[in-house]
């Protein structure tokens, strides 16, 4: 913005004093309103029941938040093996189209992550059937995998898996995912839950020695596909599909109360 300034002229024996610039004019700023990075407040989406969007759904600050659940998922592109070939896996791919269960697990070759990963092999038609892609995900190298997968399952290995196995040997992946343990190098054992339109809809994270339940994951998938479908309605808690939901006001969760 150019600034004018004013001078003076004196006719005097005295020396001409130097010219004083006028105050600056006016400007007109723009504030940004957007909260402060590091307060990151959740922001509850409007309360409207149009377009099939619930009023109960949190979103997280902007996009340079951590993928909390309500943020959208970062994507990633990754070399993997899958039915003993490489492949590449682009997690955006799946937008529109699947739901995505996405797990990460520390290492090969250990001992809690094959009864993890197997038992997710052993469901995936199950999950297919509700158009759900499952992808695990671990530091190693896709030559890491492939010997595993290679390995029998009684011989501690894997056998081979009907879902790909994700490499993500930068770490990157899981350094965006929260889940990475910097001062060892891997990850804990995080699942997200992603709908389709990219946004993680559901995150727990186990420390390395806990595994996680298989049949809690796909109850949860169940109850957040549900929701995505009756948009007036909420899940309670332990909701298994045919059970009764739960409107989300003052009468109708008394009608739930009532008949529980």
């Amino acid at each position: 913005m150019a600034c004018s300034f004013a001078t003076s002229t004196v006719v005097s024996s005295t020396p001409t004093p130097k010219p004083l610039a006028a105050p600056l004019a006016p400007q007109s700023l723009s504030v940004s309103r957007a909260p402060l990075a590091a307060s990151r407040p959740l922001r509850l989406a409007a309360a409207t029941r149009s377009a099939r969007t619930s009023p109960f759904v949190a979103r997280a600050g902007g996009v340079d938040d951590l993928p909390l659940v309500g943020n959208k998922a970062p994507d990633f592109d990754a070399e993997a093996v899958f039915d003993q070939e490489f492949i590449n896996v682009k997690l955006s791919d799946y937008i529109g189209k699947k739901y995505v269960i996405l797990f990460f697990y520390p290492l090969d070759f250990t001992f809690v992550c094959p009864t993890e990963i197997t038992a997710f092999s052993d469901r995936h038609d199950e999950f297919e059937k509700i158009n759900t892609q499952v992808l695990g995900v671990s530091i190693d190298s896709v030559f890491s995998h492939l010997a595993w997968v290679q390995t029998d399952r009684k011989a501690g290995g894997l056998g081979d898996l009907k879902y790909p196995l994700i490499s993500d040997v930068t770490k990157s992946i899981s350094k965006s995912f929260g889940v990475l343990i910097p001062d060892q190098g891997i990850a804990l054992r995080g699942l997200f839950i992603i709908d389709k339109e990219g946004v993680i809809q559901h995150s727990t994270i186990n420390n390395l020695a806990i595994g996680r339940s298989v049949d809690e994951t796909m109850r949860t998938l169940q109850a957040l596909q549900y929701v995505q479908e009756n948009p007036d309605e909420v899940c309670p808690a332990g909701w298994k599909p045919g059970e009764k939901s739960m409107k989300p006001d003052p009468k109708g969760s008394k009608e739930y109360f009532a008949a529980i």
